[in-house]
């Protein structure tokens, strides 16, 4: 049994297991050699990383992401005779050994921003430059999260983390957002000396793709958007652009399940987009010069992130437009993030402090990231240079 344990930063335990058979040397290789059982079977040289998930004493439904980007993730890897469950006792300890998983390469500079309105951190890869760049966000969450753009920094590009509500001196909640706040930062990303230009791309997942989506139609500086598990209308807060208003579409709290084991399950509670009532909503991605990649798992549990795409192809294809690219994935959830990040099919929300159903199978989803992230990078560099 191979095991593999590591702690987050408030000293949460992850922890995964992987059953083996060893050839005639007493060798196997990852990367060639299938998992007989434990928390996935098949070829996974990856799978103790992405199958991490919160040790048996420790509370439920935790997600193990890296707070901070400037020291390396450790996890203590064993080798155990015979084969124990998930959750069980391990027979005896043959070897271990640390491994670090790095998220910010040699060089990489992360600078902190308080630039007029905007705040965030801005990543910089070694070297002269100039780099692509491109501007990061998440979801409803809130905060600063950082290890994605310190991911694609390592991978070339100039990227700028940018929270938009709950940090600092940014609004608490999310009551209405100014898309002059995501022009301003588009324009300070832009103008940087180390960025390439002439445009800026922007990635985003869940509410930040939506936002990569009206910065892509609304802001002539942003010319490539990657919006992950997005929905085609504004959602939750309305959006004002100069004399425009999106109203955002809303949640219904009646139309949320709840399961016997307390997991709450969104998939129902927004608001049709595609019922007319609601078409003051929809983002007018037709308006668009710049060209998009959505990246959709066909598993999503927080909102039909399927539908939505096929809603903003459509929308494109009536006014004539080829300018996107879809990448749809059997399987997978709502989180997509960079490759071996732990699956987490059920999420403690990090404002409403209950679980949450993302949908998603583990081994599909690790695919899914994996498969992605290349994608990704081709996309942003065939764009932005």
């Amino acid at each position: 049994t191979l095991r593999a344990m590591a702690a987050d930063e408030s000293g949460c335990l992850f922890q995964s297991c992987a059953h083996y058979r060893a050839d005639g040397r007493g060798e196997l290789h990852l990367g060639t050699d299938a998992s007989h059982g434990g928390d996935y079977t098949g070829v996974g040289p990856l799978g103790l990383f992405w199958s991490l998930s919160p040790a048996s004493m420790e509370r439920p439904y935790q997600r193990l992401l890296p707070r901070g980007t400037g020291a390396p993730m450790k996890v203590e890897m064993s080798v155990h005779q015979g084969h124990s469950l998930p959750g069980a006792f391990p027979g005896p300890v043959v070897a271990k050994a640390e491994v670090e998983r790095w998220f910010t390469a040699p060089g990489v500079r992360r600078i902190r921003l308080k630039e007029g309105s905007v705040r965030g951190s801005l990543f910089l890869p070694p070297g002269d430059g100039p780099f692509p760049g491109v501007i990061d966000m998440y979801g409803d969450e809130g905060g600063l999260i950082e290890f994605r753009s310190s991911l694609l920094a390592t991978r070339g590009f100039a990227a700028l983390s940018l929270p938009y509500f709950d940090f600092e001196d940014l609004p608490k909640v999310m009551k209405e957002f100014q898309l002059e706040y995501f022009e301003e930062a588009a324009r300070f990303l832009q103008r940087h000396p180390k960025v390439k230009g002439p445009g800026v791309g922007v990635i985003g997942t869940g509410k930040g793709a939506e936002l990569a989506l009206s910065m892509t139609t609304f802001l002539p500086e942003v010319v490539a958007a990657v919006c992950i598990s997005a929905c085609s209308s504004n959602t939750v807060a309305d959006l004002r652009y100069r004399e425009m208003t999106l109203p955002g579409l809303r949640f219904d709290m009646d139309k949320v399940s709840v399961s016997d084991a307390g997991v709450f399950d969104i998939f129902e509670a927004l608001d049709d987009p595609m019922d007319p009532a609601n078409s003051a909503c929809t983002i007018p991605i037709e308006k668009a010069e710049g060209h998009f990649l959505l990246v959709v798992g066909e598993d999503d549990r927080i909102w039909k992130s399927s539908l939505y795409a096929e809603l903003a192809i459509g929308r494109l294809r009536q006014h004539g437009k080829e300018n996107f690219k879809l990448l749809s994935y059997p399987g997978a959830g709502h989180r997509i993030d960079p490759p071996s990040t732990p699956f987490c099919q059920v999420a403690r929300h990090r404002v409403l402090g209950v679980p949450v159903l993302g949908g998603g199978e583990s081994k599909a989803h690790a695919h899914a990231q994996e498969h992605s992230w290349g994608k990704i990078q081709e996309f942003l560099h065939l764009h932005l240079g």
